[in-house]
């Protein structure tokens, strides 16, 4: 008992005070549930935004839409699509004279409609075809070549004709029809200076074009949002298309002749490789991985950084609820045609050169004609391409996945540490040529001058590399697609010249050297047909001499 008069609050507590304190109680977990679930919003907004900022670098790394087949932009009817039959069928051994015909004619017709045009290319051919990689995933590729290529290979059975290879990787977002404007330059040129140069003439340049998996034509053969078998336990991410490439390389580029070329003989078992933006990224990587695949190296407007690595999740599919919900939220605002229709104008300086004024495709008009259809928007392709079941699954395992990682040295496997682009760019033993529009917004001058120095730095190796770098006025971050003709007349006296890195100095003195050969002549000025485009050498001193605010935006870049 108590002592009455006398209050003992852990006793006798009045039943209002003890009603108080439970109401206090619930009031302390309802505000901590309330900060719990405002964190949470937080956490989902910064992890939104982080997401849409590497959209935005991820879309402008070229044009930002994430693809799916486009059928009709390929020539490709939807029966056969599945299949992947193109309408350009390779040529089969038991029809060479027929398949020749037929090319012939096609290019004579389209030599007709070109009467003014001097790009028209003399028999060139586009091959679709695809190639399984891991043997699971198909992958879609073309090869632009020429005709007559069969010829020299078949009916003549020369064995001293040299196959160089050129491999060109697109950045992010759009397929391999993003470089068949310079696919065809690059043989039409090569056409005009075989007709100068004899010995050129033992030369077959064939053109290799190739779709990430998960991007253009290049699926899973079943996709359900990331939830179907084929997906499982997939991640879109670049070491995922790293080992792509390389065995790619491997198994069908440099793999051995097995059908009408067998005749021939691919150039010291190298491919020349050729990357635009983020391509330029996998490129600079892939060839510090594996130099003894490469024979040059040229980067178009690359790209320094991938990947950001967002926690919660290794984008390995399905994707779990949050960065599902992101990715799917992202990936519609980006490929809205008006947001697709921003970007391309951000990345690119004229207006027409993307907006289908001009026909971009292979057998197209490339010249300042104006044709009487013109072709079709470069937006509509990505909009078009981007209608998939597996593509929002993609797009959230590309937001979430890692840089590429850097190899062990002892057993070549990741470190998981991820790599780093401007200390792999300083182990490249091979040459490397920079060819970067002056106007891009984002990998500006400043960036490809401080790619530039970096890779002066390599001359402590035994067998110092060429490094040369060529700037593009009037361009900007798409050289392949934006300055076709430009870009493929600096690129074949740089492939055609001798590899510094394995050639005696007496070499270096006859001017051939990719030191030394001639890529531009003073200031030289190549008509585009929507513009002039300005070529000039910069000198690794006009590199050096960065100021302080483009040694700001370099290091931020990269």
């Amino acid at each position: 008992q108590t002592t009455p008069g006398i209050y003992l609050p852990h006793i006798n507590r009045p039943p209002q005070r003890e009603e108080g304190r439970g109401r206090r109680r619930r009031r302390s977990k309802t505000r901590l549930a309330t900060m719990a679930g405002a964190n949470n919003i937080i956490t989902i907004v910064v992890m939104f935004a982080t997401a849409t900022t590497l959209a935005a670098i991820m879309t402008v790394d070229c044009v930002g839409a994430f693809q799916m087949t486009n059928y009709q932009a390929f020539g490709i009817s939807r029966n056969n699509a599945a299949a992947g039959i193109s309408s350009f069928e390779p040529v089969s051994h038991t029809s060479i004279a027929p398949a020749l015909r037929k090319l012939q004619l096609s290019a004579t017709a389209s030599s007709a409609s070109d009467d003014a045009d001097s790009h028209s290319t003399k028999n060139s051919r586009l091959e679709e075809k695809t190639w399984m990689f891991q043997n699971k995933y198909p992958i879609a590729y073309e090869v632009a070549s020429h005709a007559s290529d069969i010829i020299i290979d078949a009916a003549n059975n020369d064995d001293d004709v040299e196959v160089v290879p050129i491999l060109l990787l697109n950045g992010f977002g759009v397929g391999s029809f993003h470089q068949h404007s310079l696919m065809r330059q690059i043989l039409l040129q090569n056409d005009n200076d075989d007709e100068k140069d004899e010995k050129k003439q033992k030369q077959q340049y064939v053109i290799y074009g190739i779709d990430y998996l998960g991007q253009g034509k290049s699926w899973p053969e079943s996709c359900n949002d990331g939830n179907s078998n084929d997906e499982l336990n997939l991640g879109y991410s670049a070491d995922m298309w790293l080992d792509q490439l390389k065995g790619f390389i491997e198994e069908v580029i440099l793999a051995p002749p097995t059908s009408l070329s067998s005749s021939s003989s691919t150039s010291n078992k190298k491919v020349h490789l050729v990357g635009n933006s983020v391509g330029g990224y996998l490129s600079t990587i892939l060839t510090n991985r594996h130099p003894h695949l490469i024979s040059s190296l040229t980067l178009l407007n690359a790209t320094p950084v991938w990947g950001l690595n967002l926690p919660g999740w290794d984008g390995k599919l399905p994707a779990p609820p949050l960065p599902k919900i992101v990715g799917r939220a992202l990936f519609d605002t980006i490929r809205n045609v008006d947001i697709i229709d921003k970007y391309l104008e951000a990345a690119y300086v004229h207006r027409e050169a993307f907006d289908g004024t001009y026909d971009d495709s292979f057998h197209g008009c490339s010249d300042a004609v104006r044709t009487a259809r013109g072709g079709q928007e470069l937006g509509e392709k990505i909009r078009a391409c981007t209608e998939s079941k597996g593509g929002h699954a993609a797009f959230a395992s590309i937001l979430w996945s890692a840089p590429a990682s850097e190899l062990t040295k002892d057993i070549g496997e990741s470190s998981h540490k991820p790599a780093d682009f401007y200390r792999a760019l300083e182990k490249i033993p091979v040459d490397v040529l920079l060819l970067f529009g002056a106007d891009d917004p984002w990998c500006t001058p400043a960036v490809a001058k401080r790619m530039h120095t970096t890779l002066v730095g390599r001359d402590g190796m035994d067998a110092p590399a060429a490094q040369r770098y060529i700037e593009l006025g009037n361009v900007g971050h798409c050289p392949n697609h934006e300055a076709p003709t430009a870009v493929a007349r600096v690129l074949l006296p740089w492939i055609a010249g001798t590899c510094s890195s394995l050639q005696s100095s007496t070499v270096d003195d006859d001017g051939q050297c990719r030191r030394k050969a001639p890529l531009v002549s003073g200031s030289d000025q190549i008509k585009e047909p929507w513009g002039v485009v300005g070529l000039r050498e910069v000198s690794i001193e006009e590199s050096q001499n960065l100021g302080m605010m483009d040694r700001i935006v370099s290091n931020m870049v990269g």
